[in-house]
């Protein structure tokens, strides 16, 4: 079964999208063309330096830290008896769950030179002012990388446990038969096959922490997403404010084609590896110290920011923040469902042209499609206000022409916009999801409709869609969550008066008032456990 090239409808939308998702960025790379050299100039001579450097630095230091956590925790999970390793296997996952602002607000409060630790320790050592001590100050470039690492390392740890669970144990064997130590077979064997893995979840934790925004802002670390804001609202140069964002663009890129060079160099393992293997045997003493580090991690990332979470809750907690929270909630929950909804279903017509239809092209819609992955909410912001701002005018005009009232701006200053960013943001998301689960269905189910007389869309409902029930599920949940948990493109986008949890939460972080915001904090941790409780169980199913 084929859509066959004559199908043109099907061809026409799957490039329509494809495109219609690309465009934001483009009409931003042209605005960026007519920018002022002036103050481009002018922020060249002052801050832009300072800003670029300290961007590369976070980016190094915070894949550097992942690196350190990710790697191990994904070696002793996969390669050891390590103590209550099962538990920990999905636990290490949890960090995932929580938004860095969130976690960066709650370190601060806990380790500041007024907080209850500094408090505890000037109490017992009878430490009159700061100069009596040292303590490591949070609110700094080290302190952003620390938070920063904290909750991006699962995506390290859980491509490398992958890819460590997959290796071909005959090739360790051998090694072993060629004299190596157990610990050189994993350096000089396990590790190198692993490093495609490693890149790919560096690569994404980079693409990340260029694009974080609260954080860094809270911290009062100025990076190229901070100056992007800075200029547009604080110079009104919306020209500017594109040729930084297409800078940052720059840096995104170079991180995608080193990530792909990185799997280019992939090194090739057998069609049918051997991954039944002995786990090595840690002594007890080992395996506390491997269990202290694991649980270490699982601490600092999820379960201490819940539990300062839980505490606000308990303590502030009230009926009217109850009231609010429903408001900004629904807002929430209505933006990430119609995202999830739209992203998924794009994706699915994507994979499914990709698979059917017989046409050279037939992968580029996809890859198109996801390329809004790499840009930062902050610079897909300013993309989509260069591209719907101009639209506005011209509806505007036109119904102005045909003596109608002008319907205002109906594109970029509703949640039209919001959407339309997220659905950029995420597909490659749903892409990815979904191209997964139909490369698993086998070929010879595409043929077995059409020899029996069922036409291409019957075909789909009753077999392909069946099929990929649970991918759609996922890819359609990967979505909402990471909607949710949004917070640039919305600070940036939302209509007068609309808040949603993320921006609420950011104002009352802003204002040192998180205490009031902390239900609407654990909702979204919870609406983060979704996809990982989810993922886990169709895991051990």
């Amino acid at each position: 079964m084929n859509i066959g090239n004559k199908s043109t409808s099907w061809k026409f939308f799957s490039w329509f999208f494809a495109f219609a998702l690309m465009s934001p960025i483009v009409v931003m790379l042209f605005g960026s063309i007519s920018a002022s050299s002036d103050l481009f100039a002018h922020l060249w001579a002052t801050v832009l330096p300072e800003y670029i450097r300290n961007t590369l630095v976070l980016g190094f230091w915070v894949a550097l830290l992942s690196f350190c956590f990710g790697v191990p925790a994904a070696a002793l999970i996969s390669q050891t008896n390590i103590l209550m390793g099962k538990q920990l296997r999905w636990l290490l996952m949890l960090p995932l769950a929580m938004p860095a602002y969130l976690v960066a607000y709650l370190y601060t409060d806990l380790f500041d030179y007024a907080g209850p630790v500094q408090r505890l320790l000037r109490t017992w050592f009878n430490w009159q002012s700061p100069n009596d001590y040292y303590f490591f100050d949070m609110r700094t470039l080290g302190g952003a990388a620390i938070v920063i690492s904290l909750v991006m390392f699962p995506y390290v740890y859980m491509l490398t446990r992958t890819a460590f669970e997959q290796q071909d144990r005959n090739l360790l064997r051998a090694s072993r038969l060629l004299g190596c130590t157990e610990r050189q077979s994993f350096y000089q064997v396990a590790l190198p096959l692993a490093r495609p893995a490693i890149a790919v979840s560096l690569a994404l934790v980079t693409m990340e922490t260029l694009a974080d925004f609260a954080t860094v802002q809270y911290f009062a670390v100025n990076t190229l997403t901070t100056a992007i804001y800075d200029t547009w609202l604080g110079y009104s140069d919306f020209a500017a404010a594109n040729a930084l964002a297409s800078v940052l663009m720059l840096f995104i890129l170079f991180i995608v084609v080193a990530e792909q060079r990185a799997r280019a160099g992939q090194l090739h393992q057998s069609s049918r590896p051997n991954t039944q293997h002995q786990r090595k045997q840690l002594s007890v003493v080992q395996q506390i110290v491997a269990s202290i580090f694991c649980w270490f991690l699982v601490f600092a990332g999820f379960l201490l920011p819940v539990l300062l979470l839980l505490a606000m809750a308990i303590d502030y907690a009230d009926y009217n923040q109850l009231v609010a929270l429903i408001a900004t909630g629904k807002n929430s929950i209505e933006i990430a469902t119609y995202s999830a909804t739209i992203a998924t279903l794009i994706a699915l017509m994507l994979a499914l042209f990709q698979r059917l239809h017989q046409s050279r092209g037939r992968m580029l819609p996809v890859q198109i499609s996801g390329f809004g992955y790499a840009i930062p909410g902050t610079v897909l912001a300013m993309a989509m206000l260069a591209t719907l701002g101009p639209l506005d005018h011209i509806i505007n005009d036109v119904a102005k022409a045909f003596d109608f009232k002008a319907p205002g701006l109906i594109l970029s200053g509703t949640v039209f916009a919001i959407i339309f960013a997220f659905v950029v943001r995420f597909s490659a998301i749903a892409n990815g999801t979904i191209n997964a689960g139909i490369s698993q269905i086998p070929k010879s189910l595409d043929l077995a409709p059409s020899s029996l007389g069922v036409k291409t869309l019957p075909a789909i409902f009753r077999v392909h869609l069946p099929l990929l029930k649970s991918s759609i599920l996922v890819a359609w949940l990967l979505v909402f969550v990471e909607a949710m948990k949004e917070l640039p493109a919305v600070l940036l986008l939302r209509p007068f008066n609309f808040e949603t949890l993320s921006t609420q939460i950011y104002q009352l972080i802003s204002d040192e008032r998180l205490e009031q915001g902390a239900l609407g904090a654990i909702l979204i941790v919870l609406f983060g456990l979704l996809p990982i409780i989810f993922l886990n169980r169709q895991k051990d199913s």
